[in-house]
């Protein structure tokens, strides 16, 4: 039978500061590094079902505080506290490093950890995220620049859904995800939904949101970051957005300017894909649990 179909996943909490984060991890004891996965600001641990499905490794993937399981802890958030979360995470599982991969936000939390924690870190795989952004029009709210970049993901936080399948629905109209919806897809959403019928919302806290998207606009906190990055750390590019529209969050032309700008990066485009399904889509998936191997393979 197919590896891919049978990897053992377990859930479980971490004491932090505030209160537990909750994690999942697929493939526990696994040859090879232990892989960090760190999801993006509206999402939660379950984005990265399909890459752990094509990896052969042990993959951890933390609810980020504020999200998931994990949305009962107190703040603050913002980068600095996810990473400090990340450490006691990992000193829970007694790993001393592991390979870091970060998806949007948690490409700016992945090297955020590996600024404040490099001792803890093999290496560094960027997705669709952890580089600065294109710049925003000024004077907009921390709120108002997430709700340009991320549209209906950032509209749902304050919306309610009668049940699970009204949520569904809501995403099955979504023109980045609605093609793709399948049932690992629609767990990943279903787990998000909390609270009763019909007042149901997402997991996600809109002051997390908040905390974090500061983070998110601090450019030259963000290029000193990346300029510590390790020689041929990847940067795997999405070559369309979050609404499947081409172009990507990250256009050519300033993907072009940041692997000009940071020579210790290795820029790729993946086709085929936009700002989701590179890692919930199973061509994604396989891109990414590829790229995976080879920076853990780079890191020994």
């Amino acid at each position: 039978m197919d590896r891919t179909m049978t990897r053992s996943y377990e859930p479980f909490d971490v004491a932090v500061a505030g209160g537990d984060l909750h994690a999942g991890r697929w493939g526990r004891g696994s040859d090879g590094p232990v892989v960090l996965a760190l999801h993006g600001v509206t999402s939660n641990h379950l984005a990265w079902s399909a890459v752990a499905r094509h990896s052969s490794y042990d993959v951890v993937a933390p609810d980020l505080r504020g999200r998931g399981r994990s949305n009962g802890l107190a703040g603050p958030a913002g980068m600095h506290a996810h990473a400090a979360d990340l450490a006691l995470l990992l000193d829970h599982l007694e790993v001393e490093q592991a390979v870091v991969v970060g998806h949007s936000m948690g490409g700016f939390v992945a090297t955020t950890f590996a600024a404040e924690h490099p001792d803890r870190v093999a290496s560094v795989l960027l997705v669709d995220g952890g580089l600065s952004l294109p710049p925003m029009p000024p004077g907009l709210s921390p709120e108002e620049t997430v709700a340009a970049v991320i549209g209906p993901a950032a509209q749902r936080l304050s919306m309610t859904f009668a049940d699970t399948e009204a949520y569904l629905d809501f995403w099955r109209r979504h023109p980045a995800l609605g093609p793709d919806l399948s049932q690992e897809v629609a767990d990943y959403f279903a787990y998000d939904l909390v609270g009763d019928p019909p007042e149901c919302r997402s997991s996600v806290t809109v002051e997390s949101v908040r905390e974090d998207s500061i983070d998110l606009l601090d450019t030259a906190a963000i290029d000193a970051r990346v300029g510590k990055l390790a020689t041929g750390t990847v940067f795997l590019r999405a070559q369309n957005g979050m609404m499947g529209e081409p172009g990507g969050l990250y256009p050519a032309e300033l993907a072009r300017q940041h692997a000009s700008s940071y020579p210790n990066l290795d820029v790729r485009d993946v086709a085929g894909v936009n700002h989701y399904t590179v890692v919930m889509g199973d061509q994604g998936a396989a891109v990414v649990a590829a790229a995976i191997e080879e920076s853990a393979g780079g890191a020994r």
